[in-house]
């Protein structure tokens, strides 16, 4: 089962997306900051990828996270989303997800990359 970390700050959002998630078999670690997503990043290596909204509060914002992840953890899969513009650029290989989403289109998305199905 392909382990996914949802990283968003907005608790109904994060709990949404994640039911979606575990509904369609994978298995969900929620976050709410970049940071805590580098942290579970250092300390598990069976994320296979990241579902991160670019604005939030800490240190990083999503983009910023992205491209951490790309750099330091090249084979896990990156997917952004936000309720605003689409970022001029997205780190090699991710994908972009607008806000609002249905939670299927989610799934639909995560299962085109390798090893997600």
């Amino acid at each position: 089962m392909p382990t996914v970390l949802v990283v968003e700050d907005e608790v109904l959002i994060r709990d949404f997306v994640s039911e979606e998630l575990t509904d369609a078999g994978f298995e969900v670690i929620q976050v709410g900051t970049a940071d805590e997503a580098i942290a579970v990043l250092e300390a598990r290596q069976d994320v296979h990828l990241v579902f991160t909204d670019i604005d939030m509060p800490g240190s990083m914002d999503g983009l910023k996270l992205a491209a951490a992840v790309r750099d330091r953890w090249p084979p896990v899969h990156i997917i952004i989303t936000t309720g605003k513009a689409r970022p001029l650029s997205i780190p090699a290989n991710a994908l972009f997800i607008p806000k609002p989403y249905l939670g299927r289109n989610v799934v639909t998305a995560m299962r085109t990359f390798e090893n997600m199905s």
